[in-house]
């Protein structure tokens, strides 16, 4: 199997822009290929204490690291898994919560068995740790999930040694970070320009500035979008909490921000709710900073959840979509959020 031609004859299918740090990590990628997924007796032999069960891609937003991993993933025959990674630790917990009564160590033993029957690959897109409870359990989860060899491929906007940084008790988080460092190939994708901001028929779907104008031209947008469509009133549970979506036409819905992003939800409440829609017009974003950083953070889960269901969007905010201020914690990725958008609020996209 000839990676770079694969690779070249899917960006000429899909006309994609080749460049050679691209072809750099599709050689990367195929090495890390050979050595788990198709191992020969004499490979088995030289490179057993050498072989890297997890390649970790990192880069600034846009850069093209999710397309030449959806390309590698799709290429790979094998039981694979693509999963968001807040979906992921959900159903963790969740399994966790069910066999209460056990020990954490045997909780996690059981969990990995269960994954290891259903994939030998995970691919986990715009990999990032920002939950307290997440980061003090993933080194013990990790370890076991590399002892009983199950391969998993990362993008994300972070190098493996800045995960989590400046985060609660990052100290205990330290376990996993080293556990990574050791499993994993781990290399940079570098571009200057961020090739989903580069197409001229971008923000179609983003209207600023918020003013009677702006609100005119989305109630218009929004009325031919859910014309001869029925408006209902849908209530979603999650867990025992109600959540009701007023303006909802037959999976048309419409959010202010302060709807999904003001309110104690998270990606649990995302999920649900993005379950049962189509398509997402989300009101009145506002400016972030460090005063309402906890209503930035849900903000950066629900794009990311929209846009791993690959759910269209389209938005009202004060101010063009480079302009966002972003408080100090959350700056890196938010970065990964403002790109999501463009392509989210692209006609192209959709």
């Amino acid at each position: 199997m000839n990676f770079k031609n694969l690779f070249q004859n899917f960006c000429k299918k899909n006309n994609l822009e080749i460049n050679s740090y691209q072809l750099v990590i599709i050689d990367e990628l195929e090495s890390f290929y050979k050595l788990n997924f198709n191992k020969s007796i004499l490979n088995k032999f030289f490179l057993k204490n050498n072989s890297k069960i997890a390649f970790y891609l990192h880069g600034g937003v846009g850069v093209g690291k999710t397309m030449i991993l959806n390309f590698f993933f799709d290429i790979v025959e094998q039981k694979k898994l693509r999963q968001h990674f807040n979906e992921f630790m959900l159903s963790f917990h969740n399994f966790a919560h069910e066999r209460k009564a056990k020990n954490e160590e045997n909780v996690i033993n059981e969990f990995v068995k269960n994954l290891k029957s259903q994939t030998k690959l995970i691919y986990f897109d715009e990999f990032q740790v920002t939950n307290i409870v997440d980061a003090m359990i993933l080194g013990k989860l990790f370890e076991q999930i590399f002892k009983e060899d199950i391969k998993i491929i990362f993008t994300s906007n972070t190098k493996i040694s800045e995960l989590y940084k400046d985060g609660l008790q990052r100290d205990q988080f330290k376990p996993f970070i080293k556990i990574m460092e050791e499993q994993s190939t781990e290399i940079e994708l570098k571009i200057e320009d961020d090739y989903r901001k580069s197409n001229d028929n971008q923000k179609q779907r983003y209207f600023y500035p918020l003013n009677q104008e702006t609100n005119f031209r989305i109630n218009k947008f929004f009325r031919t979008i859910t014309k001869n469509k029925n408006h209902l009133s849908k209530t979603i549970n999650v867990k025992g909490r109600d959540f009701k979506i007023e303006n909802f036409y037959e999976g048309v819905a419409r959010f202010s921000f302060d709807d999904l992003c003001n309110k104690n939800l998270g990606a649990e409440d995302y999920l649900e709710i993005i379950k049962n829609c189509k398509f997402i017009t989300l009101d009145s974003i506002p400016q972030f900073n460090d005063i309402n950083s906890n209503q930035q953070q849900r903000f950066i889960t629900l794009i990311d959840v929209i846009y791993d269901k690959n759910i269209p969007l389209a938005v009202t905010a004060d101010q063009n979509i480079d302009q966002f201020t972003s408080s100090r914690l959350l700056e890196n990725s938010f970065k990964r959020t403002i790109s999501r958008l463009y392509e989210l609020t692209s006609i192209e996209k959709n």
